[in-house]
């Protein structure tokens, strides 16, 4: 079921309202889809009716003692280590475990947006977010946002570089 945000009522955990928060006061449009549980990354873009391509996972990278990025990373890619390194100045990088993300960003692994984190971490996005509309997690299992790539760059302040690779 898809759902235009604007006066929904039904924001059924805090991760959701958090983000749907930060969305509306945004001032971008968008829209909630709500699926349910998934197994998989296809199986929640055929949920929201997009393309693999379209959904993107947002990660979470450690580049230091309590400094992390928010990585925007399209569904059919991962991140390229070398270039994200380069592009940040820094010689390592880590993931953390799901409970770091959980404890930096408010939000469970599966559910992580760059919208309503409980701290504000820089974002990089992928560049080839732009020019399209993209689909991101909602802050609950489950629930995506669908919204144009260019608005989500632009709000979000994200740097935008060639930061992935193809998935083997």
């Amino acid at each position: 079921m898809t759902e235009h945000a604007r006066g929904d009522t039904e924001l059924r955990t805090d991760g959701e309202r958090r983000a749907a928060e930060a969305l509306d006061a945004a001032g971008i449009a968008y829209e909630r889809t709500r699926h349910g549980r998934v197994s998989s990354l296809a199986e929640a873009a055929a949920a929201r009716g997009i393309d693999p391509t379209d959904l993107l996972k947002t990660i979470v990278v450690r580049r230091g003692e309590d400094d992390h990025v928010l990585v925007l990373v399209p569904g059919d890619r991962t991140i390229s280590w070398p270039r994200l390194r380069a592009l940040l100045g820094v010689s390592r990088m880590s993931m953390p475990d799901a409970a770091t993300a959980l404890a930096v960003t408010g939000y469970e692994r599966g559910t992580i947006t760059p919208f309503g984190t409980t701290r504000t971490w820089p974002v990089v996005a992928d560049e080839r977010v732009r020019g399209h509309r993209v689909s991101i997690g909602g802050g609950g299992h489950g629930v995506g946002f669908t919204l144009d790539g260019d608005d989500l760059v632009r709000v979000l302040g994200a740097t935008v570089a060639d930061v992935t690779d193809p998935e083997a």
